[in-house]
């Protein structure tokens, strides 16, 4: 029975020994000292990546580390199909991973599915015709419905399928800290180096194509990392802030509150170096989430002053880079080429409101042409905000069933974070102005669009709804169940 294998998963604990924990990170070793000694010069980095990533992917598999194997998954959502243009590959993996967890289930390791499957369904259906009518290329046809739709719900259910705890919940956000951090890590030596980690001969053509997004009136560029563009690294890195703050107010040990506030530090120097307004607007409304929802009076007066002192920090040690993200907001170009966008979008919905002109880059930068304001004064293959780009693309009820799934998805965290206990609320508070912080950034830049940054959003919201994560809401679930038979 669920009722069962849901208790079974709460007694089953996340306990990796230590043992077990060398076996995937001893073979990576053995890799990198190969590379060192030069077997491994005929081949490409992505190549090199590939091989490090699967290892370590297959024995997190074997060994039942959820919450790692589905981060690498994310991880190769940006490094391999954003960042090198291969697209599907992580949602590749990620239903290979689903069907995998749905094949060796067992009472320790329950299977879930979402509530409203049916929406899900309809979100499905409706997608398909603007899904092929915007499918002008092979990349448009990989970038939308495998990643926006498809994705979308596959993502969501491997999110619900590995929280069977509290404690696995916790370890998948403490892993995206990490992750967070280190994505920030290349944010800053690219700025402070000039040297970007893994470069490739694609990456050089793009920045040449963006004249290396450097700031007007400037010889500064603005970072953009893995995730190519400024404002897709600001919009990362603004969600990624969360998880060490989530955490950072969580932990009882003095060691860990250092290390959530080093990841903290780290990912705010980092979105400082993209010089991205929208995402710093977007970090102040998820701080806001999280004092909202944190509960606790000391949490509520004690993290905004942590965030403040490590603002002043930054400002403090880095007083030109501040001055030049300031210098933006005098530049009236940063604001009308968006606004125009959005007008032009507006304009497309009123003229093809039910359908769209379809989902797809080259479509919409073909078909919005006709409908182009003064203000837009360039083309634009997306008008710079999600919701936007859903209903001009997809048309209106592609977006209502995007904001019905995406609403009904933040009301499930929301019960259980309202029925959880303090520490549970505290973590809860992380991930919700995570997703909060996503959302509000997707006013101004194509957050919730952009299938890595997608597939994050999905994969928490996912975790947080799973019933597992609060077993008060289980008894509730399942009182409520008993009394309808």
């Amino acid at each position: 029975m669920i009722k069962s294998d849901y208790k079974a998963g709460e007694a089953s604990t996340d306990r990796w020994s230590l043992p077990s924990l060398t076996i995937p990170f001893t073979l990576v070793a053995v890799v990198t000292a190969v590379l060192l000694t030069g077997a491994f010069r005929i081949l490409d980095i992505s190549y090199i990546l590939a091989i490090m990533i699967a290892i370590v992917m297959i024995a997190s598999i074997i060994l039942r580390w959820d919450p790692l194997t589905v981060s690498l998954v994310l991880v190769v959502h940006i490094c391999f199909d954003w960042y090198m243009g291969y697209l599907i590959v992580g949602q590749l993996l990620a239903f290979a991973l689903l069907v995998i967890y749905f094949l060796f289930r067992s009472p320790q390791h329950p299977w879930a599915q979402p509530r409203a499957l049916w929406l899900w369904g309809l979100y499905l259906l409706v997608s398909i015709s603007p899904a092929v009518r915007g499918a002008l290329s092979r990349s448009d046809a990989a970038y939308y419905y495998p990643n926006m739709m498809l994705g979308a719900l596959v993502m969501f259910w491997l999110g619900m399928v590995i929280t069977t705890s509290k404690e696995r919940l916790s370890t998948l956000f403490k892993i995206l800290a990490l992750v967070g951090a280190l994505f920030a890590i290349h944010t800053i030596i690219e700025t402070t180096t000039g040297v970007f980690l893994f470069a490739t001969s694609r990456l050089s053509t793009y920045l040449t194509q963006v004249s290396d997004f450097q700031l007007a009136n400037s010889d500064t560029s603005r970072a953009g990392s893995l995730l190519l563009n400024p404002d897709w690294n600001g919009a990362f890195l603004a969600m990624m802030l969360f998880f060490p703050v989530g955490l950072f107010a969580q932990s009882k040990s003095f060691l860990g509150k250092l290390l959530y506030l080093a990841e903290i530090f780290l990912i705010m120097l980092a979105l400082l170096f993209t010089y991205t307004l929208g995402a710093w607007i977007a970090a102040l409304g998820g701080l806001m989430a999280f004092i909202l929802f944190v509960g606790r009076g000391r949490y509520r007066i004690l993290i905004p002053s942590v965030l403040l002192i490590v603002g002043l920090m930054v400002i403090v040690l880095f007083p030109a880079e501040v001055s030049l993200l300031l210098n933006r907001l005098e530049n009236p170009t940063t604001f009308l080429l968006r606004v125009g966008a959005w007008q032009t979008a507006i304009q497309v919905i009123q003229a093809f409101p039910l359908t769209g002109l379809g989902l797809g880059l080259t479509a919409y930068l073909q078909g919005a042409e006709a409908y182009r304001v003064p203000a837009q004064y360039r083309p634009l293959a997306h008008p710079h905000n999600s919701y936007l780009e859903l209903g001009a693309m997809g048309g209106l009820p592609v977006l209502f069933l995007f904001l019905a799934l995406l609403l009904f998805a933040f009301w499930q965290a929301w019960r259980n974070w309202k029925s959880g206990e303090v520490h549970l609320r505290v973590l809860l508070s992380g991930g919700l102005a995570a997703v909060v912080a996503l959302s509000i950034n997707s006013l101004s830049v194509n957050a919730w669009t952009l299938p890595p940054l997608a597939a994050i959003g999905w994969l928490v919201l996912g975790a947080m709804a799973s019933r597992c994560v609060s077993m008060e809401q289980v008894k509730a679930d399942d009182k409520a169940e008993g009394g309808r038979r």
